[in-house]
């Protein structure tokens, strides 16, 4: 018990010559919200482009590219370049449209589908791209623009198919007693035109930045350990390397499956704007 004392001043002693070096030499800066509203790159009047703008550009120029070159000139024996967009092209066209529209409303509303899965995968994608290492689609504009895409495809397709009947049949559904209404109808409003395309974006959105944060606290760990304080913080630094990996191998798995859950979720609001009921 004698020695019991003189270990309080050694923990302090131990504190003391830690704090400044994690404080003050080189500090751990942490990912922030502020990585999504970087610096201007450039300003026309009152239009300001920053990173993520010209990645997005950079996305929209790849997809459009990429789909133009493999479909320009179609051959009856496809070669690698032309067999992988139609592979891409079929994913959509089996295993979304024609699988929850049929096969005559899955034709008709597959460029849409078709676009908004592979804008949404190309712009997810460069998440995990060295030199961008950001989604397009971590800022609001992009998910959004594809939920307003999304909502006026289904309204319209709803009107299309039943001029008259759409809003009833989506408002006053039937089988339900005309007393419910009063309460079933401002669900059914609440539900079909403002939680679907709000839901939509955030989905896309949050998933997003949650992968970027992730990736950015990983990697920006690894370098504070390794570089910045060394010795037998190395190991530390291996491990979130090491997490970071598994993480962008996670991510290019949620870059496919964001798309493809918005693609589907699009399908379903038509197949439920066409059914026959409406």
């Amino acid at each position: 018990m004698t020695g019991a004392p003189k270990l309080e001043p050694a923990l302090f002693n131990l504190a003391a010559t830690l704090t400044p070096r994690l404080a003050t030499d080189d500090e751990f800066h942490a990912p922030s919200i502020a990585e999504f509203f970087p610096d201007a790159v450039f300003q026309i009047g009152d239009l300001v482009i920053h990173r993520i703008h010209l990645i997005q550009f950079l996305a929209t120029i790849a997809v459009v590219l990429i789909l133009w070159l493999g479909t320009r000139n179609m051959r009856v024996v496809p070669g690698r370049f032309q067999s992988l967009v139609e592979m891409g092209l079929d994913f959509v066209r089996v295993n979304v449209a024609e699988d929850l529209l049929g096969r005559k409303d899955g034709r008709r509303f597959l460029p849409i589908l078709a676009t908004i899965f592979f804008m949404v995968l190309f712009m997810n994608i460069t998440g995990i791209i060295p030199f961008l290492n950001i989604a397009g689609t971590s800022i609001i504009a992009v998910p959004l623009l594809l939920a307003v895409v999304s909502y006026v495809t289904f309204i319209y397709a709803g009107i299309k198919k039943s001029p008259k009947g759409f809003f009833k049949n989506s408002l006053f559904p039937s089988g339900v007693p005309p007393f419910l209404y009063i309460i079933v109808t401002p669900l059914e409003f609440l539900s079909t035109f403002i939680i679907r395309p709000v839901t939509l974006t955030l989905r896309l959105l949050m998933n997003m930045i949650v992968g970027h944060l992730m990736l950015v606290l990983f990697f920006s760990a690894t370098q504070f350990f390794v570089i910045t304080l060394g010795g037998w913080w190395t190991a530390l630094g291996a491990g979130t390397l090491a997490f970071g990996f598994a993480f962008t191998l996670f991510e290019i798995l949620v870059a496919f499956l964001q798309a493809y859950v918005f693609t589907i979720l699009t399908a379903v609001y038509i197949q439920l704007a066409v059914a026959e009921e409406h």
